[in-house]
């Protein structure tokens, strides 16, 4: 069996109607998931810029590459897996915050560089912005005080000035 990496891409498209369902429909029809996905506009007027994390083997993306560029309303791809660049995603975590948990909850909240942006009789909602690890490494430490629910965005990401790695 292949070994399958995982991919970032970042796709410049026109502002149209139909785009995403295209290019997602290209994934779906080709039987590739799709792991992360981010659309917002840019600032340029009628260009969206669509943040895609996709795991495949190393051959198939060159394929997926190629099949983008062939599409309509694709302006380009750039894949920045191999190169520098910086990567968010922002997370909403509901947590159980009953009083004997509140000091602990807030500690992390405080460590992590994180807000509390909304507050109940018995939970914190914090708001976490960072790379996957900082995510992964926040919930960890909060799922034993009891997380009620998750909403995450996606990955965006730039390429840094020097794109090579």
């Amino acid at each position: 069996m292949m070994k399958t990496n995982s991919y970032l891409l970042s796709i410049l498209v026109d502002d149209e109607p139909g785009v995403l369902s295209r290019i997602a429909g290209l994934f779906s029809g080709r039987g590739f998931n799709i792991d992360s996905l981010s659309v917002a506009s840019t600032a340029e007027p009628d260009v969206s810029r669509i943040t895609m994390v996709t795991k495949c083997e190393p051959h198939i993306i060159d394929q997926i590459k190629k099949q983008l560029h062939k599409l309509i309303n694709v302006i380009t791809v750039n894949d920045l897996t191999d190169k520098k660049y910086v990567q968010r995603q922002l997370a909403l975590i509901k947590v159980n915050a009953q009083l004997e948990k509140k000091a602990d909850i807030l500690r992390v909240v405080d460590i992590f560089r994180c807000k509390i942006v909304d507050v109940g009789l018995s939970h914190y909602t914090i708001e976490v912005s960072g790379d996957k690890e900082k995510h992964d490494a926040i919930i960890s430490l909060l799922k034993p005080m009891g997380i009620i629910e998750i909403a995450s965005t996606g990955s965006i990401a730039l390429a840094r000035e020097n794109g090579k790695k």
